[in-house]
């Protein structure tokens, strides 16, 4: 018989994701069977699992604490928000079209929660201890009868609760309170006990807080847990972003990612964050970009809007004349497409027109389908041009999510990036386009970046380029993150109340 706990927030972004992560790494250090799970996830951070299916990039994260290879049934649905109140709605990994948010809490939302119990029913048949996420809070009742990812999955599986505040945001003892009162009683059962997280300070100071809560709620406060600095685990979703900075930080070279209205796998570049000698900042206003090193347009979830969105707010005019001045500027799979002359959306599958002129800093064009790509990857670069020096690198590992194909617009073109096997079958498929002056490339290739010899040797070229010395490659990108959740689970471990969570697990708290 599996165990369950489950934890849910006073609100988005309270830190349950990371939770979720620590506890994930602490039961698989004492030998137990345990996977993540979250029965609805609304992100534009998407994964592409190993049998070519999407899901969200917390429970990656959560997979990979766990010690296991993510797979669909950790998040069995996925809205990922395309504007305009819309998302499209992905079921067991593959897209079932775009929906409204009408539509879809009225008529499909509690029709997708048969995929829901599908993936438990498979999870506790595999595993002995599944570590449960909601989303957002248990406690908006306009949301609640179409719930399938709070109170609902706790009820279905009788799982306990966990509810946690975020106590830098501030409020946090009104916000455990109040949503306990805005619960019925029976929910209210079912929370087991509250964990007050991101603490900055002396926790000590913290203790008649404590007390007035487990006073007030009758309900025990497993943990106050720190804030920790430079976890270096994934974000889930764009809200994290308010975050990272903005301005220029200590660095020898700035790095800057626009910051697109619809920006989507910002976690392309958390590698680059991680190098000692780099300043990544992203940029939402034309007047906050500079004079930076390279220019980074990440992916999007509605290319056609950003792109339309690039010219309105002069980030395009911005970008041109950072390119005039010598910064190269480079595409990830979205921002790829945006380098290009033209996208073309015939069947109307991402805007209402059909289509928009690209930045024209690359002869190709896209074209939109209703068809998406999703696969795992491997490549090699070969030659590529870039501020005077040629990149090359084997081996390359990365993943590809996209909707529209993209073609060369003139004759020649340089195609340095090239994928050699796509869900496990060989291949020779072109997945990159760059200009011979070395001062424009792009790729479909997420995850690029996570390539350690790839990411050293793009760095110091521009290092040689502010004659700067090269650096040699320092850095395991993968290995740290396992380093990071044993560094995450050992300060939980410190200050979360075990004895008391696994007598709540055994069901006898």
């Amino acid at each position: 018989m599996a165990e369950y706990i489950m934890l849910q927030g006073t609100s988005s972004h309270v830190g349950k994701s990371v939770l979720a992560a620590a506890l994930c790494r602490i039961f698989l250090q004492e030998g137990k069977s345990v996977v993540p799970f979250k029965a609805q996830n609304m992100a534009l951070n998407s994964y592409v699992t190993a049998d070519g299916r999407e899901m969200g990039r917390a429970q990656v994260a959560q997979a990979e604490a766990a010690g296991l290879e993510p797979a669909v049934d950790m998040n069995p649905v996925l809205l990922k928000p395309t504007g305009n109140s819309c998302s499209q709605v992905i079921i067991d990994g593959l897209s079932v079209g775009n929906m409204s948010a009408k539509e879809y809490h009225n008529g499909y939302a509690l029709e997708a929660f048969s995929a829901v119990q599908n993936a438990l029913s498979r999870l506790t048949k595999a595993y002995d201890t599944l570590v449960i996420e909601g989303a957002g809070s248990p406690a908006e009742v306009n949301l609640k009868p179409y719930d399938i990812v709070n109170m609902r999955v706790a009820k279905y599986l009788h799982a306990p609760v966990l509810l946690v505040a975020d106590v830098d945001r501030g409020g946090s003892l009104a916000a455990l309170v109040g949503t306990l009162a805005l619960l019925e009683e029976d929910e209210r059962d079912l929370v087991k006990g509250l964990i007050v997280n991101k603490f900055r300070g002396d926790v000590s100071l913290f203790a008649p807080a404590v007390d007035f809560l487990e006073k007030k709620t009758g309900k025990p406060v497993l943990g106050v847990i720190p804030y920790i600095e430079n976890l270096n685990i994934d974000d889930e979703d764009s809200v994290s972003l308010e975050d990272k900075p903005a301005d220029r930080q200590e660095g020898d070279l700035d790095i800057a990612v626009i910051r697109l209205p619809k920006i989507s796998n910002f976690t392309d570049f958390d590698s680059l964050q991680g190098e000692g000698d780099v300043s990544l900042r992203y940029v939402r206003e034309a007047a906050e970009l500079g004079r930076p090193d390279v220019v980074i347009l990440p992916g999007s979830k509605n290319t056609i809007e950003d792109m339309a969105w690039l010219r309105d707010s002069g980030m395009a005019s911005a970008l041109y004349r950072v390119l005039s001045a010598g910064a190269p500027v480079v595409g990830i799979c979205g921002g790829y497409q945006m380098l290009g002359r033209y996208i073309y959306d015939p069947d109307h599958t991402e805007s209402s027109t059909e289509g928009i002129g690209g930045l024209d800093l690359l002869p190709i064009e896209t074209t939109f389908t209703a068809g998406k790509t999703l696969a795992q990857v491997k490549g090699e670069c070969c030659g590529l041009p870039f501020l005077g020096q040629a990149l090359s690198a084997e081996g390359l590992e990365g993943y590809e999510i996209h909707m529209g194909h993209t073609a060369d617009a003139e004759a020649g073109l340089l195609h340095p990036i090239v994928v050699t096997e796509r869900s496990q079958q060989a291949c020779h498929v072109v997945h990159g386009t760059a200009r011979r002056d070395g001062l424009v490339w792009g790729t479909y290739m997420h995850g690029i970046f996570d390539n350690d010899a790839f990411r050293r040797d793009f760095l110091n070229c521009l290092r040689q380029q502010k004659g700067l010395q090269p650096l040699a490659v320092r850095r395991n990108f993968r290995a740290e993150k396992q380093k990071s959740y044993d560094r995450l689970a050992a300060v939980v471990r410190a200050h979360l109340n075990m004895d008391m969570l696994r007598r709540i697990m055994a069901g006898r708290d």
